[in-house]
């Protein structure tokens, strides 16, 4: 399980649940948040939770807010109390600030302001929204630079049945089939009938066909990738 101790200040819907799942992954978290009301409904989740006005550089100091291997600000609306706070961090010289920003004009100001690591989740999660609308065939994917995509893709009906080198994916549209994730009916301690997905890692060396309802994870341009989907259908 991961050590550290990690700070999140903001406890809206994204703080919160960062929080939970930082928690849950066995890292001991501060929840932090100017409304008591929400500081209540995480007490219980995680280590500390704490009610304070993180402008105020007294009150984090308090906390021992320096001494946390990473902290977190995802206050959402109120942007005079996101840089403030941030400004603050940067002054307290805190080893690791994760900022979110609410838009690109967010992001455009703490970059200004020395902050290397952004997080704008609803950006990344419209467009993955966007792109599943489009392809429903998508159940997935990671914008990475240089146009490139990881995506995971249903596999096509023309796929069903053949051998990925069948497919010469590099050949013909210069990608890459990286791992592929398929689904097992397995019966539990109960005797009940559950479905669990599996990963197999470098699926061209499984003398496996491509299976109906395999998800295929594939790296390549999101051109090539389209293309793909387009001919295979």
């Amino acid at each position: 399980m991961p050590e550290g101790k990690y700070a999140i200040i903001g406890l809206g819907q994204f703080g919160s649940s960062v929080a939970r799942n930082l928690a849950g992954l066995g890292a001991e978290v501060m929840a932090i948040d100017r409304e008591l009301e929400l500081v209540d409904l995480i007490k219980d989740d995680v280590a500390y939770a704490v009610a304070l006005d993180s402008t105020d550089v007294k009150s984090l100091k308090s906390q021992s807010i320096t001494e946390m291997d990473a902290v977190l600000v995802a206050i959402g609306e109120n942007v005079e109390g996101l840089l403030l706070t941030t400004v603050l961090l940067l002054e307290m010289k805190v080893k690791r600030i994760i900022a979110r920003a609410m838009s690109e004009q967010q992001k455009v100001i703490l970059q200004k302001l020395g902050v290397t690591e952004i997080l704008l989740p609803e950006d990344e999660v419209g467009k993955m929204t966007a792109e599943m609308i489009l392809n429903p065939e998508i159940q997935s994917f990671m914008q990475l630079p240089d146009e490139h995509e990881i995506v995971e893709v249903l596999a096509p009906k023309r796929t069903i049945g053949k051998f990925i080198d069948d497919l010469d994916l590099e050949g013909t549209f210069n990608a890459e089939i990286i791992a592929l994730r398929r689904t097992h009916e397995e019966v539990n301690a109960l005797g009940f009938v559950e479905f669990r997905d599996h990963l197999i890692r470098h699926p061209k060396e499984v003398n496996s066909t491509i299976q109906k309802g395999d998800r295929l994870v594939i790296l390549a341009k999101k051109a090539d990738i389209q293309k793909f989907i387009d001919i295979n259908n």
